[in-house]
């Protein structure tokens, strides 16, 4: 079975306060979007057990990758036997903010439930995925959605419109914890705008840039630079980074934006257009 795993964008990510667990309370929209890992996942014709191969040698192994976690998560939950092969094949960059392994994940737990006919209900999954990771909930709905709690409250919307988008990223990966532990203590770069934005009737803003940008100042020149192009309605940070997206004014060329950052900023730069699905 070949399934897709979508990178999803933060369209706005409010913290509202630390709870006694340590985690924060969140009220987040958070929409899917058209990049993709892609999954292959069949049942293993002899010997039992979850065999997982990745393309990319950097991405986690064994209990250490999220996806692992939810195909051991659901076996150990429906009491079926192990014996499935997982196949990873990376175009979502990790440490970027995007959520490509909670998306990955998600989608296991999906393609198991259908694999092995088990017909357990979304909240069911959901109930799964939750130790999993914050983000794994929200790709279970397949759809954009306002999360709240640490996330794993998900309400699914559909969005005004659907938006056209350029994703840029150094060659540098934000931990979430460190960003969350930031959060409190951190304090604003003077002439760098972190207010919401207004763009297309739809509100974006991410309070975790204030304590990502104090250490990362390059994200906060790459979301200022932006912001000066005609094409650009609006910019920010996707989740704790390390991610840059700007959403597109009608018929805009986005290619041509990106283009135009890595020559000014960064030959390096990580960059796709792609679309809010």
């Amino acid at each position: 079975m070949q399934v897709l795993a979508p990178a999803k964008i933060n369209l706005s990510l409010k913290i509202l306060d630390r709870r006694n667990d340590g985690l924060h309370e969140l009220d987040t929209l958070i929409a899917p979007i058209s990049l993709y890992d892609e999954i292959r996942i069949d049942k293993r014709r002899s010997g039992k057990g979850i065999e997982f191969r990745c393309d990319d040698p950097s991405v986690p192994q064994g209990d250490d990758n999220l996806a692992v976690r939810a195909a051991k998560a659901f076996f150990e939950t429906t009491k079926i036997e192990p014996a499935v092969s997982i196949e990873l094949k990376k175009k979502i960059p990790h440490g970027a903010g995007l959520g490509g392994g909670s998306s990955d994940a998600a989608s296991v737990l999906l393609a198991l439930n259908d694999l092995f006919e088990t017909k357990l209900s979304r909240d069911a999954l959901a109930e799964m995925a939750e130790p999993i990771g914050s983000d794994v909930s929200f790709f279970l709905f397949q759809s954009a959605a306002v999360c709240k709690g640490h996330g794993e409250i998900v309400t699914p919307v559909k969005l005004q419109k659907q938006f056209s988008i350029v994703l840029l990223k150094p060659g540098l990966a934000v931990s979430t914890a460190w960003a969350y532990s930031r959060w409190q203590h951190s304090r604003e770069i003077p002439g760098i705008r972190y207010e919401a934005q207004e763009f297309a009737g739809q509100t974006f803003a991410n309070d975790l840039e204030r304590p990502v940008f104090e250490k990362f100042v390059f994200l906060a020149q790459l979301k200022t630079w932006l912001l000066s192009q005609l094409e650009v309605g609006a910019a920010l940070m996707s989740g704790s980074g390390s991610t840059m997206f700007a959403l597109m004014c009608e018929n805009a060329d986005a290619d041509s934006v990106a283009t135009r950052a890595k020559a000014a900023l960064d030959p390096e730069l990580w960059m796709c257009a792609c679309k809010t699905l």
